[in-house]
């Protein structure tokens, strides 16, 4: 028997069989039963005089959420003596004031003393109350719920203990929530040098350990223990290294200082820990979050349900490898000693890199052909992914090639001077190139994307978090493997981490103390979830690339059929295809409209026709069910537009603003048409294709930004680069700067140093 406060456990409980908890968070929306422990700081108001009740009313919804799903609910709850304690403090003050006036004949309130009040009187007085909120607040959900009071001898009783489990499996049966608290009416008072420190206030501090107990009683899958603090931290909350503990395993609890209990209530983090870990020990899944945070008490419970990162986990089973909140320290140190490198030796690791690309190529295509045969044996990727799955001998090739142009372009990228400026005799300022810090670069089914954005993010000096496609994931490992390689011959081998662990991205969104930009590269949906998701850090790219192509009346009929052709049939799957052809009415029926027809025929392209274009047809394709459509494969829309004008005004409403060309030849009509679209890529005769780093002579890029902030269109070295400024001065103050001081602002701008073009 183990005994925490005065609560007996037996190590295994009746009719339990030893389960075993879930391993990782992504598990928890399998739990079937559910344990909610409300702490004392969580169910009271600030002024422990009564009870939180829009706190209360959100935790009943999202309890009431679960139940409605199938789930089987149980709250511990404290708050009785709060709410007794208001109460009671009323009934006084009523009675003192009645007795008041009819002696003295006036109201002296504000003289009153309010009496300590006794905590099992509170309690007491609380009890109805408390249940009376709990069903009214319930029943707004259909949802029944039902008290049980415990005192700690219920637990020394083998046949109480049976009647108890039998009560709560009925109640379970019936879907009725049972709410548990100990019946603090008649509790024996706290032991003396306890933890009450002397406040004359009924010990909740049994609420953990009778939460951890039902939990194991009950074959439980998981408990939620709701406090005042995020979870636990490495050294106490509040200090300056406090950082929030993800994951918690047995055993760790040597390396951690436990601070201060809540305000109010006994239990205290090591209590709560203590607690955890036996209900881990019995099978039950634990989590310790905060149930006061505004900004997260509305959907605290769900989200840890749903498996997203809320508060400290606690798991049996410890991953290999680095967390990935330790992997971003790894990526931000090792960032910071590569940005410290000369640029040469920045540039050796990117040949180097290049290097392997082509030595490794057997292997890292045998890596490829597992996932390729994964991929097509499970049936989950549409053939346009598939293709961006696959790596070939001339894929790795073109890889190399581009990587050696990002060494030789990166020569002077990081410390490059751009302003200069004389403030004053012997004050200079300078504006010089640096990275922006930690890059998270989340990519799907595209391996080629890694050694790519390494080379980016080696030659700007940015540490680099990538998360790939778990369909790439053999793929992903060698190409990860080769680039720490080519990292260690300058001993920077932790600035590129590949993250393995079962992290989801909305969890890593979530990690801004650590990631400075996310960068997302796939598909649509995915760029908008990201965007969604992050909150604090910035995200560069976009989220469509609905690209068009505009036939004027003055076009060529050598061009266009070509142009067309490259822009949809070369690489479909691509963001910079062609999704949308705009026509000028002019052209329709016209033996250049006709090839254009003929050639996407033969190219086995399905046309979709705009409600414009379907109008001039009596037996048209099918219409297009929106114009703002990236097909992403051998599909297009077709619109028919009057001018010039009227396809830059279709591209600014239907469009994405990532690539949009114009075929003609009347270059007063191009130029128009240059200037007023406002897109990222604005092309004359050229195909949409051409919208790619490796074409502008980047060498690489990390995504194509829509962004009209910092970095727009394909994104290179450029663009993972902020500045900073440098001042070097001789004892300079402002205050010499003053009407009656002795200096004067020069501003003048000095001449920049040469770069290095070799």
């Amino acid at each position: 028997i183990r005994c925490w406060s005065n609560i007996p456990f037996i190590t295994m409980p009746l009719s339990r069989a030893h389960g075993k908890s879930f391993a990782h968070r992504s598990e928890l929306k399998h739990a079937k039963r559910i344990v909610v422990k409300l702490g004392s700081a969580v169910v009271t108001r600030g002024d422990e005089c009564g009870l939180a009740l829009g706190r209360l009313a959100s935790i009943v919804e999202q309890v009431s959420m679960l139940q409605n799903q199938g789930r089987e609910m149980m709250i511990v709850t404290s708050g009785a003596v709060a709410f007794g304690k208001q109460r009671l403090r009323h009934e006084i003050l009523l009675s003192q004031s009645v007795r008041q006036a009819l002696h003295s004949g006036q109201n002296q309130l504000k003289d009153m003393a309010i009496p300590v009040l006794e905590a099992r009187a509170c309690a007491a007085a609380g009890q109805s109350g408390l249940m009376a909120l709990y069903e009214a607040m319930f029943t707004q959900y259909s949802i029944c719920a039902a008290q049980i009071l415990v005192t700690n001898l219920d637990f020394h009783d083998e046949q109480k203990r049976r009647n108890l489990n039998g009560t709560l499996h009925e109640l379970l049966r019936m879907n009725i929530v049972p709410i548990i608290n100990t019946n603090d009416a008649v509790v024996p008072p706290p032991e003396p040098n306890s933890d009450l420190q002397g406040v004359n206030v009924i010990s909740v501090k049994d609420n953990d350990s009778l939460a951890a107990r039902l939990a194991v009683e009950m074959k439980t899958d998981l408990l939620i223990v709701l406090s005042d603090v995020e979870g636990l931290f490495d050294s106490p909350p509040g200090s300056d290294d406090a950082k929030l503990i993800d994951i918690f395993y047995p055993g760790d609890q040597q390396s951690v200082t436990f601070g201060t209990k809540s305000r109010v209530g006994m239990g205290g983090m090591e209590a709560k820990v203590k607690a955890a870990l036996w209900a881990l020990q019995g099978g039950t899944s634990v989590v310790i979050a905060n149930g006061t945070h505004p900004k997260i008490s509305g959907h605290v419970i769900t989200d840890i349900v749903e498996g997203k990162k809320v508060g400290t986990f606690f798991s049996e089973v410890k991953p290999a490898g680095p967390t990935v909140e330790q992997q971003g320290e790894m990526a931000r140190a090792g960032g910071r000693a590569l940005a410290a490198l000369q640029p040469k030796q920045r540039a050796e690791i990117i040949y180097r890199l290049a290097d392997l690309l082509t030595d490794q190529r057997e292997e890292i295509l045998l890596a490829n052909k597992k996932d390729l045969e994964e991929a097509e044996s499970k049936g989950r990727l549409a053939l346009p992914l598939l293709k961006r799955l696959s790596l070939s001998t001339s894929k790795l090739n073109s890889l190399a090639i581009g990587l050696r142009q990002i060494a030789a372009s990166s020569q002077d990228s990081v410390g490059r001077v751009i302003r200069r400026t004389r403030i004053a005799k012997d004050l200079d300022l300078e504006q010089v190139t640096v990275p922006i810090g930690v890059l998270l670069v989340i990519f799907e089914s595209r391996p080629d994307c890694l050694p790519q954005v390494s080379a980016l993010a080696i030659a700007s000096g940015n540490g680099l978090l990538l998360k790939g496609g778990k369909e790439a994931t053999h793929s992903n490992q060698i190409l990860h493997h080769l680039t720490q390689e080519a990292l260690s011959i300058h001993g920077v081998k932790d600035a590129v981490q590949l993250v393995n662990t079962r992290e989801e991205v909305e969890d890593l969104c979530r990690l801004d103390k650590l990631i400075d930009l996310i960068i997302p590269r796939g598909s649509s949906q995915l760029v908008r979830n990201i965007q969604k998701a992050a909150k604090g850090i910035p995200v560069m790219g976009h989220s469509e690339g609905i690209c068009h192509v505009y036939v004027d009346t003055d076009a060529s009929v050598e061009k266009v059929t070509r142009i067309i052709r490259d822009s949809k049939c070369e690489y479909p799957a691509a963001c910079n295809a062609l999704e949308t052809l705009l026509i000028h009415r002019d052209l329709l029926r016209t033996p250049l409209f006709d090839q254009i027809i003929d050639m996407l025929r033969v190219e086995q392209v399905k046309i979709h026709a705009g409600p414009k274009f379907a109008s001039y047809l009596t037996f048209s394709p099918s219409e297009v069910k929106s114009l703002r459509t990236e097909y992403g494969d051998l599909e297009c829309c077709i619109e028919v537009v009057d001018s010039v004008q009227e396809a830059v005004e279709h591209i600014h409403k239907y469009g994405s603003s990532h690539t949009d060309v114009i075929i003609t030849e009347n270059e007063k009509t191009a130029e128009f048409f240059l200037q007023h679209v406002d897109s990222a890529c604005v092309f004359w005769n050229a195909s949409t294709r051409f919208s790619d780093g490796y074409r502008f002579g980047l060498g690489a890029e990390v995504g194509i930004s829509t962004s009209r902030i910092h970095a727009r269109g394909p994104v290179g070295i450029e663009g993972l680069l902020t500045t900073k400024w440098l001042l070097r001065g001789d004892n300079h103050v402002v205050s010499d700067f003053s009407e009656h001081g002795s200096m004067k602002y020069l501003h003048e701008s000095l001449p920049l140093p040469q770069r290095n073009t070799n």
